[in-house]
């Protein structure tokens, strides 16, 4: 039966248009928690293969804006807000990759959306931490480039460093809540976490605090 329902999701992400099944876990998290309002500013980090550009240019619409970056490839065209994508490393992006495409370098957004994941190993605590590094530097992008009053969602492995994860959030926005939509696989332990309305009197201290372990895990942004 868990197949049959995952099977479920991925034949209506093909009937749909949707590029992943991605899309689904997003919309639903959308649904519930109003994100993604009308002409809203998104980045999306680490946004290959576009599933999620679709569902923010969708809601978001024409007075809209949508970017997204990641290292691989994103091909095809985007129905609603402009879509943007920059090639290259999402914690590296800066005002000059944001001028090349014409947007202000200084430019924040209201949504910050992540469905990144480390490559895993199938080793569960070297997975979870390999998730917890790219958390926090989410976190630390979000502290720069989402505005007071803003958004963010981001995936997560679940494990012994959520708690601080969270406790994390928790300094940065006002309100934050789990998220474990249906269309993600029954065996998985990924979940979302779900920030809302950005502190405006987010500490210098955490706007310039580095992630520890050393340099990122490889990632990937193919949502499944």
């Amino acid at each position: 039966m868990p197949r049959e329902v995952q099977d479920h999701w991925f034949r209506e992400a093909k009937r749909l248009g949707w590029r992943s099944r991605a899309a689904f876990k997003l919309t639903e998290i959308d649904d519930k928690r109003k994100i993604l309002v009308p002409k809203a500013r998104v980045l999306d980090l680490g946004c290959a293969p576009g599933s999620w550009l679709q569902v923010a240019a969708k809601r978001v619409g024409t007075g809209g804006l949508v970017v997204g970056v990641d290292l691989q490839p994103v091909t095809g065209g985007f129905k609603g807000a402009p879509v943007h994508v920059i090639k290259g490393d999402a914690f590296q992006l800066d005002g000059d990759m944001l001028a090349e495409i014409g947007l202000e370098p200084d430019l924040v957004f209201d949504v910050i959306l992540s469905d990144m994941a480390p490559a895993t190993t199938g080793q569960r605590d070297t997975d979870h931490y390999g998730s917890m590094r790219l958390c926090d530097l989410v976190l630390t992008t979000a502290t720069g480039r989402l505005k007071a009053g803003g958004n963010l969602v981001m995936k997560t492995f679940e494990g012994p460093g959520s708690r601080d994860l969270v406790d994390r959030m928790k300094s940065i926005f006002q309100t934050v809540r789990p998220a474990k939509p249906k269309a993600s696989r029954s065996n998985s332990r990924e979940m979302f976490l779900v920030g809302m309305d950005r502190n405006a009197d987010v500490s210098s201290q955490e706007r310039h605090t580095a992630a520890p372990g050393g340099p990122p895990p490889p990632t990937s942004g193919w949502g499944d």
